[in-house]
């Protein structure tokens, strides 16, 4: 029994690294080290056809060094986060120089790849921002899921808000009033241009908008008592990519809702309104909160009153204990 049992772990063993050991599948493990990616995205980087990159990642998958989600047509990767693959991939990592010419052109390339989607988001952002609203209305109904949005940020009121990706500054109008300070940040200029306009008539004279990345937020570090990103997930090839600084903005006590669809099949959002995600599961906000240190608390569904329309789920995240 001792033996078969040696005998098995020695077969995984020497499964994990032939699976690892080959440059290509090392490029990919490399790229992965950088966040969630899609087949399209290591075709684009690596300039090797489709089914051959599918065959590298098929292996890397099987031998557990990395997790493949399905989405509609596309799939995405990312490094396992458990078990031995974990384990083997750290000591990769350890181990590889990241200084090698050929890692630093495949992410010389990966930022490329991402400042076009970045680029292909704000130029959809640009062209919509004045109907953003009323694309929105067409989701879900609005009036309940901000009823839930107002319940599930508590009855406190609190020193900072933070809304990341605000678009027309709708969370600001519902929630900004609670805080000593709300801020909006969002990297599109036509769409703040809208925001400020709703804050003004308002007269929420404790808010304002920023135009920067949502990601770089540090000087925000540990002072927001709410922390909201609102429909924005979906535009990230990684999400946990944005809910790590978000987490890192947290008071001691602070909540980070988080409001997004769930997973569907409508491959037109993806292909005429710059999607990078077909909705999010529960399984991967799981797994994207712990990466950023956090828990999901509380989850609330709103599925779309229409004929195959879009369920709009709300996430409640807090630091885990």
């Amino acid at each position: 029994m001792l033996k078969a049992r040696q005998t098995q772990n020695a077969q995984k063993i020497v499964g994990l690294l032939k699976a690892a050991g080959e440059v290509t599948r090392l490029r990919l493990l490399a790229l992965l080290s950088e966040g969630e990616l899609s087949v399209k995205d290591f075709t684009e980087i690596l300039g090797q056809s489709q089914p051959r990159v599918s065959r590298h990642l098929k292996l890397l998958a099987d031998a557990q060094l990395v997790t493949r989600h399905a989405e509609g047509a596309w799939a995405y990767f990312r490094l396992s986060d458990a078990g031995p693959g974990r384990a083997l991939n750290d000591w990769l990592f350890q181990t590889i120089d990241p200084a090698s010419p050929e890692l630093r052109r495949d992410r010389d390339k990966l930022a490329a790849v991402r400042e076009a989607h970045r680029d292909q988001a704000n130029a959809y952002f640009a062209k919509i921002a004045g109907d953003w609203d009323k694309v929105r209305s067409l989701h879900a109904p609005d009036s309940a899921v901000e009823a839930a949005i107002i319940e599930m940020a508590g009855d406190g009121q609190g020193r900072l808000m933070l809304d990341l990706g605000t678009g027309t500054g709708r969370m600001l109008e519902l929630l900004g009033g609670r805080f000593e300070h709300a801020i909006g940040i969002d990297s599109s200029r036509e769409m703040l241009g809208i925001a400020r306009t709703k804050i003004e008539e308002a007269g929420l004279g404790n808010v304002q908008v920023r135009l920067r990345d949502i990601t770089d937020i540090g000087d925000h570090a540990e002072s927001a008592d709410l922390v909201v990103i609102h429909q924005v997930l979906h535009y990230f090839d990684d999400p946990a990519t944005a809910l790590i600084p978000a987490a890192e903005c947290l008071a001691p006590g602070g909540v980070l809702l988080v409001i997004d669809f769930a997973p569907h099949n409508h491959e037109f959002l993806r292909t005429e309104q710059a999607h990078r995600r077909l909705g999010l599961s529960d399984e991967q906000m799981a797994v994207w909160a712990r990466s950023a240190g956090l828990e999901v608390m509380q989850v609330r569904r709103f599925p779309s009153e229409k004929e195959q329309g879009l369920t709009v789920c709300l996430w409640r995240l807090e630091r885990r204990v």
